[in-house]
């Protein structure tokens, strides 16, 4: 979404699981999120073939760290990496392990030259877990096939007014679908001071049917005066909201076993090929990536 009346439509659509790559069973306190814009023609089975490489470089390691991949369904072509660590020392000293393993620094960077050559540009941004904005989040990953990510950055100098919005609306949540859940996390680095991110997990993208069903129970949960007030706040505090959609890619993502083992047809996919990778890569007329 572009500019919206914020945490209204924002909120709609926040009423899914959350899984952020680990098998913990709470959300990770920090969330690094790389983002990797491929480039036209470059995705698909190509970028897939690479970032595998990483995938058994960190598997041959039995690296302890998990992550998940997934590629955009809406907006610029990306693919999205979600790493969780408990906290910042936590991911200071994954990184420091990685540069002690010769074996596994040679595979990575080796794997990331051939990565380069797919790419228009890279970046990363690390988030913190903000328990009071998340509602019963659950971390479960096996049977998820989809991630909504909902952006939203709050103006400078009106943070009260997105904390009253934000309790409105997880109120007449809790009302209005007590099956309704979200993390939220707050920029620490990598973007503008007052961003935060809303994550939902979904199964499938019908829950989102159901969801938009479900907004009328939430307006009926505010009232009329109580809808008026937050669409005031929102106006007032919210400087942009937007949405997107990812799909999580399994040959993108080293999750742990006991992910695997619960869904294998989903998380074991059988290999590609370089032949079938470059002849999905080799160009096309009038073909949209």
């Amino acid at each position: 979404m572009q500019r919206v009346a914020g945490l209204v439509l924002s909120f709609f659509l926040l009423a899914g699981s959350v899984a952020l790559g680990q098998t913990a069973q709470t959300p990770p306190k920090v969330l690094v999120i790389t983002r990797e814009f491929v480039k036209p023609g470059r995705g698909g089975m190509a970028h897939e073939r690479v970032e595998n490489g990483y995938l058994q470089a960190f598997a041959h390691a039995k690296w302890p760290i998990h992550y998940v991949g997934m590629n955009s369904l809406s907006g610029k072509s990306r693919a999205l990496f979600f790493t969780g660590y408990d906290s910042f020392a936590d991911w200071e000293k994954d990184a420091m392990e990685i540069q002690k393993d010769a074996e596994l620094s040679s595979a990575i960077d080796r794997t990331g030259f051939a990565d380069g050559d797919l790419l228009d540009s890279t970046d990363a941004t690390v988030f913190t877990y903000r328990d009071d904005y998340s509602l019963r989040p659950d971390p479960g990953l096996a049977h998820k096939r989809y991630f909504d990510i909902t952006a939203v950055h709050v103006r400078e100098g009106h943070r009260k007014e997105w904390d009253d919005g934000m309790k409105m609306v997880m109120t007449a949540y809790q009302r209005a679908n007590p099956n309704a859940h979200w993390a939220c996390y707050e920029v620490m680095y990598g973007m503008p001071e007052g961003t935060y991110i809303f994550i939902t997990s979904r199964a499938s993208v019908a829950e989102v049917d159901n969801e938009i069903s479900k907004q009328k129970d939430f307006s009926d949960a505010l009232g009329d005066d109580g809808m008026k007030k937050l669409e005031q706040i929102s106006a007032a505090a919210i400087e942009t909201s937007e949405s997107q959609l990812f799909a999580i890619d399994p040959r993108m993502s080293y999750v742990g076993d006991d992910v695997a083992a619960a869904d294998p047809g989903f998380w074991n996919p059988k290999p590609i090929s370089t032949a079938a990778a470059a002849k999905k890569a080799k160009p096309k007329a009038e073909t949209r990536h």
